[in-house]
């Protein structure tokens, strides 16, 4: 109860709308999903080859099947993500996908066998569907309706961004320095770092995605006072719906 009175609180007092007036966090939003990106990247220049040199992987469908355990389990986490954030907040859901990524550098570390590689992908993928998706979300819940795309934008700049660069610098560790471990000390740097910045920096976002519903449903009020086309923006923080009480 307390918590949803300081949010309604932040809202009245504290919340606006915009780059400009967010720019610091939308910022350091960006920052925390290079390093989202960044966990993706550690291991796709690297696992092809320990699958071949160390576990002795031939088919390419075996070797690359980590690719697809990752898409699948991030895919269907994506689905819910957004929904899940809209319940519980976007902070929480943010970092409690950091607190998954954590073990994958150290499964992926001391494998014995490829299907631990491939339970890292799932706890991967899980933590890329939640981070990823819910960096998106606050991007656009500070940026408001003008400047969507934009936030868009620089989240998927910033993501795949660092994942080549993380890709290119994990191919370079195990050139000097071998395929296990040193490469993959760099995923517990990226995440560390994410779960730090995410925990201790990044401020609570649903509290403008409201702000913007109200704005939303306010204009609509003034532009149709008398009823027709119900217009709202988000049934909930997060989606868009429209109703017609008519054909058009």
């Amino acid at each position: 109860m307390a918590g949803s009175l300081g949010l309604e609180a932040g809202t009245r007092e504290e919340v606006q709308l915009g780059l400009r007036a967010n720019w610091a966090q939308f910022s350091l939003l960006v920052l925390v999903n290079a390093f989202v990106g960044a966990m993706v990247g550690m291991e796709r220049t690297i696992l092809p080859a320990i699958a071949e040199e160390e576990f002795h992987l031939v088919a390419r469908a075996a070797i690359l099947s980590f690719i697809a355990v990752f898409g699948v389990t991030k895919a269907l986490t994506n689905y819910f993500a957004g929904r899940l954030s809209d319940v519980v907040g976007r902070k929480r859901v943010l970092v409690a996908g950091w607190l998954i990524a954590l073990p994958v550098p150290f499964l992926l570390m001391v494998a014995p066998a490829w299907s631990w590689v491939l339970l890292a992908n799932v706890l991967l993928g899980v933590s890329q569907g939640l981070t990823w998706s819910t960096t998106v979300i606050m991007k656009i819940d500070l940026a408001g309706p003008e400047r969507r795309g934009l936030a868009m934008g620089l989240n998927e700049f910033a993501g795949y961004g660092a994942l080549a660069l993380a890709a290119l610098a994990t191919g370079y560790v195990a050139a000097a320095y071998g395929l296990r471990p040193e490469p993959f000390y760099l995923g517990v740097a990226f995440a560390v770092a994410g779960l730090g910045l995410s925990l201790l920096a990044v401020r609570e976002t649903l509290g403008h995605a409201r702000l913007e519903a109200k704005s939303g449903a306010a204009g609509s009020a003034q532009l149709h006072p008398a009823g027709g086309v119900l217009a709202d923006v988000r049934s909930g923080p997060g989606s868009l719906r429209g109703e017609s009480g008519g054909p058009d």
